[in-house]
């Protein structure tokens, strides 16, 4: 019982330690939820799972790499190999935009997913991506 407690304060922990990190992306807080049937947003947008914490999905690599920064070379990157850019995904696709200010447009799909999820293609790089 003390392990399981322990497992969900870490989990639970984790996932709403860095919250602020979506206020370092163009609509970080409004990233659709690509699993199928799902509406909402993804919270945790760095990592596998909807509300964060945990392993990192590929976004959250690249961004790690760019010390947590939206960068010009960040935002023209296809971190999920989709064929959009990240900035086009989080809806920059000019690379323009910068902390704390209105993007564009709105976030057309999810950085750290390959959309279509059901794409042939996708399935390796979406392997660890968990809709809950």
């Amino acid at each position: 019982m003390k392990g399981v407690a322990l497992v969900l304060f870490l989990f639970v922990g984790t996932s709403v330690t860095f919250p602020s990190y979506r206020d370092r992306i163009p609509n970080g807080r409004k990233v659709p939820n690509p699993c199928k049937g799902s509406t909402g947003n993804w919270e945790g947008v760095g990592h596998n799972i909807l509300i964060g914490g945990g392993p990192r999905n590929v976004f959250g690599k690249d961004f790690a790499s760019a010390d947590f920064k939206w960068t010009p070379e960040l935002c023209g990157k296809d971190s999920d190999s989709d064929g959009k850019t990240n900035g086009q995904e989080l809806g920059d696709p000019n690379c323009t935009w910068t902390k704390g200010g209105t993007p564009s447009m709105a976030a057309t799909g999810h950085p750290g997913v390959c959309e279509p999820m059901d794409l042939e293609a996708c399935k390796t790089v979406n392997a660890e991506i968990l809709c809950l």
